[in-house]
């Protein structure tokens, strides 16, 4: 019985037969020799049977063989550097599994809708899958990155009885006798866990209810949110630097074939390196003034002045000290200009827009109850948030970075669907 193993192994069995198990993604014909292009969700590689090698049998069972039906196939490797991965297998025996009858993504161009409609079988191609295996290297290094400094992962509750930043953007769901939202973040039970645990993050999936279609919004995405007691704005900033380039130099490091396949220039990804360039606001509007934007101070950004803000650097761009009455009540006013608060985006250079949100925090109980006045907020659904305040109140700030915006920058992609399996967009429910 031969070993089986999968693509990405193939070349440690140079000379031996082995087995794989995949799905057939294309495949053609010259006379006597049946050329099999198999996948088995690490790569693909060219299986080469040859009629008088294997016989009538097993060169039968090729010919019938349809895009995506599924096969254990068993030959022996051998290099090729003509070859793809390097290696290809030279067929001694085809099983087939599953079927594959009138496979609707066929090997041409088909329109957006379309491909979204069969979005169960378009993840198989192999961009789709390259993208999906970035996605998943691009969590991996976050969660690495953050375990390494010391932080605890901690899950908010996806239900929650308010807001962040109030309800007009949430999906609304009955909670038995109460009236309860999908979560748009974790921020506040995150701040309560960083008193408990000193530095924590979450993962997860986060909804907003935003009448948007534009390439970079979608309705359900996941966010990775670390949020640290004693940390002040600078700390934050320069944390934010430190996890961006880590996980760029991540992707680099670990996805080199998928970054090819997708057709990425990585020669603008080697540049995104700390210290990240910086502008407050103030220099923000004076530059889109001068540059022949209708924008006054006080105005919040639109896609174009992120995309050509952040169009001067090779590299992330953070926007700093936005004001006070463009950003949440939470956030801590600048000491020196109450009018604008300790906070800072971060742009993704290439036209992608802000990736991070975040800012320190106010943790002087007097003002942020104040704050819950001027904002009208309920103290019976945030009155436990205000309380951390009361007791053994400390500095702290944090962030929020949208996974499927940073995958579509690394990736290079046009639009944020591609940077998620089954993307949830305003007209877009199915599959």
């Amino acid at each position: 019985m031969s070993p089986v193993t999968t693509i990405d192994r193939i070349g440690n069995y140079e000379g031996q037969t082995v087995t794989l198990r995949g799905w057939l993604y294309n495949k053609r014909s010259s006379g006597k020799i049946q050329f099999l292009q198999v996948r088995d969700g690490t790569g693909v590689i060219q299986c080469v049977a040859v009629k008088s090698e294997v016989g009538d049998a097993v060169f039968a069972a090729c010919e019938a063989l349809t895009q995506e039906s599924s096969l254990i196939v068993e030959g022996v490797v051998r290099r090729d550097a003509r070859a793809k991965g390097g290696y290809e297998l030279s067929v001694t025996r085809v099983e087939p599994v599953g079927g594959s009858v009138d496979y609707p993504i066929t090997l041409k161009e088909h329109g957006v809708d379309f491909l979204l409609d069969h979005r169960h079988l378009w993840i198989r191609t192999p961009r789709q899958r390259a993208i999906l295996k970035v996605r998943a290297e691009v969590m991996r290094a976050m969660a690495d990155f953050l375990d390494a400094d010391g932080f605890t992962r901690v899950d908010p509750p996806i239900l929650t009885p308010s807001s962040c930043e109030g309800t007009t953007e949430l999906f609304y769901t009955q909670y038995f006798d109460e009236d309860a939202y999908l979560t748009q973040s974790g921020q506040m039970y995150l701040e309560a866990a960083a008193m408990a645990l000193g530095k924590v993050y979450s993962m997860g999936p986060a909804f907003r209810a935003e009448r948007s279609k534009t390439r970079r919004h979608l309705i359900e995405f996941w966010m990775i949110e670390p949020e640290m007691a004693f940390y002040t704005h600078e700390d934050n900033v320069r944390l934010q630097e430190a996890f961006v380039q880590h996980v760029v130099r991540h992707v680099l490091d670990h996805c080199e074939a998928e970054l090819a396949t997708i057709g990425r220039d990585v020669d603008r990804l080697a540049k995104v390196q700390a210290p990240f360039p910086r502008m407050s606001y103030d220099e923000a509007i004076r530059w889109l003034q001068a540059h022949g934007h209708d924008i006054r101070w006080g105005d919040d950004f639109g896609a174009p002045h992120e995309t050509e803000l952040a169009a001067q650097f090779d590299r992330p761009l953070f926007i700093e000290r936005y004001p006070t009455a463009l950003k949440a009540f939470y956030m801590q006013p600048d000491p020196e200009r109450p009018e604008v608060v300790l906070c800072a985006d971060l742009l993704a250079p290439e036209g992608y827009g802000e990736i991070i949100g975040g800012s320190q925090r106010i943790h002087d109980y007097d003002l942020l109850r104040d704050r819950f006045v001027t904002h009208n907020l309920p103290m019976d659904t945030y009155g436990w948030y205000l309380d951390l305040r009361k007791y053994g109140s400390v500095p702290h700030a944090g962030f929020g970075i949208g996974l499927e915006r940073t995958v579509a920058w690394i990736c290079g992609l046009e639009h944020v669907r591609e940077a998620i399996p089954f993307p949830r967009m305003l007209y877009r429910l199915y599959p």
